[in-house]
């Protein structure tokens, strides 16, 4: 079987398998098995082997560790007071600048990604926090409620980021510089939903009531008591990485180590609460690494065929431009980002469009950044952005009211993709420096 009719026979099982209501997982696990049957005629022991050299390989690697360790940290915090602490903290330093209260949203999110690895977890943590006070002093709603689900997609963007450990494990790229690389990112988008917020105060000052009370000295200190268990977190866990003391796996044990000790220092242990998150932490890892081997061998079954590389010899055939190439995978990932969840996306990708772009002269780290923004806009995209539905039951308001307020913020974000295609060093600068031989 030729090439391209290999790809079309690969196109035609997801479509067909997905389309069906089938889970992903499965869709992706058939569709390497189909291909590896019908395209390539080979024989089910044959398969077999390579089925179990892919998965032991792939979806059972020393850097997967990081994932079930980042997400129990994660998840730990997530059952105790550090989102209220945070919003403690952030306010009397917000407090008196345009926008007020509102960057509680962009800072929290911002300092609490850095512990997560979760946008969803982000968004809901922060935003139970944040909604309530919000409209208690009468900041406009959709201007809460927008920039709360912009900010929360920084779970992604800010490491540790379990969605780049996934792209990292799929595509072979170190980790540890995929976490260097989205802080400057992660902060120039904070920066850009901020500035955002300040000039829509300054233009509207109803829209965010100013409170012009001097902060005290005394509240300084009490902001930086509340804040400091998130700075010892991320200071450990990031510094620890950045300085080559510890792999991210090794990292994210330390991790949670830490947010143990921080809840019981808080006086929050229990073991109910190390039971629960323990259980959370499980299904979703488990869920995680059977999409991680499904697609490992799928990428297999596209190796063997080696549709990357026709794939890449008829785009440059076409002459197409490497930003006019990028233009089209951002329509594609906007498109697929619609009706499908940032994971899924990222498995099913991959492993035809980072040969794609790594031919085009894209460095695969910058890739990699570039891949999270796209799945943050898939994270407050109708139908089936999560954060929308979280933001919904948050707030009380109509899907498409809470659809409305977000639209601002994913124009930011594609803003903030043109910025960081006209300069890839925003993304590139950090782990280059930090990882220079």
């Amino acid at each position: 079987m030729d090439t391209l009719t290999s790809g079309l026979v690969i196109l035609a099982l997801i479509t067909v398998f997905l389309g069906a209501g089938m889970w992903i997982f499965a869709g992706l696990l058939l569709a390497a098995l189909g291909t590896f049957w019908l395209a390539l005629d080979f024989s089910a022991t044959r398969i077999g082997l390579i089925a179990v050299k892919v998965i032991s390989s792939k979806a059972v690697s020393w850097e997967q560790a990081a994932i079930p360790m980042f997400i129990w940290m994660g998840d730990i915090i997530f059952r105790t007071d550090i989102s209220q602490r945070l919003f403690r903290g952030l306010a009397p330093l917000v407090k008196r600048i345009p926008g007020s209260l509102l960057h509680t949203n962009i800072l929290g999110c911002a300092l609490f990604a850095a512990v997560s690895g979760s946008s969803t977890a982000t968004c809901a943590t922060v935003g139970k926090i944040t909604i309530p006070e919000l409209k208690k002093r009468g900041y406009d709603p959709d201007l809460a409620s927008g920039s709360l689900a912009g900010a929360g997609t920084f779970g992604l963007l800010i490491p540790p980021s379990i969605a780049m450990i996934i792209y990292g494990v799929i595509g072979e790229v170190s980790i540890a510089k995929l976490f260097a690389a989205g802080i400057l990112p992660g902060l120039m988008m904070a920066l850009l939903y901020s500035g955002y917020i300040g000039l829509r105060s300054l233009r509207s000052p109803a829209a965010a009531p100013r409170d012009e009370a001097v902060v005290t000295a005394r509240e300084i200190l009490a902001s930086i008591g509340n804040l400091l268990p998130i700075g010892i977190l991320m200071a450990l866990v990031l510094g620890s990485i950045y300085s080559g003391l510890a792999t991210p796996s090794e990292a994210a044990a330390v991790g949670v180590l830490t947010a143990v000790v921080i809840t019981v220092v808080t006086g929050q242990f229990s073991w109910a609460l190390m039971r629960d998150s323990l259980g959370a932490t499980i299904r979703i890892s488990a869920m995680l690494g059977i999409l991680i081997a499904a697609s490992s061998l799928l990428s297999a079954a596209i190796a063997y065929l080696s549709l990357p590389t026709a794939i890449s010899e008829a785009i440059a055939n076409w002459n197409l431009s490497p930003y006019l190439l990028l233009f089209m995978l951002t329509l594609i990932y906007i498109l697929l980002g619609m009706f499908i969840d940032g994971t899924s996306m990222t498995v099913m990708t991959v492993p035809i469009v980072l040969p794609l772009v790594t031919h085009a002269g894209f460095d695969p780290v910058w890739y990699g950044v570039y891949l999270i923004i796209m799945i943050e806009m898939s994270a407050i995209t109708p139908p089936v952005g999560l954060n929308l539905y979280i933001l919904q039951g948050l707030t009380g308001q109509s899907f498409e009211r809470t659809v409305r307020a977000t639209i601002p913020f994913f124009l930011l974000l594609c803003a903030g993709t043109v910025i960081l295609a006209a300069f890839p060093e925003i993304a590139l600068w950090l782990p280059d420096k930090l990882f220079a031989k």
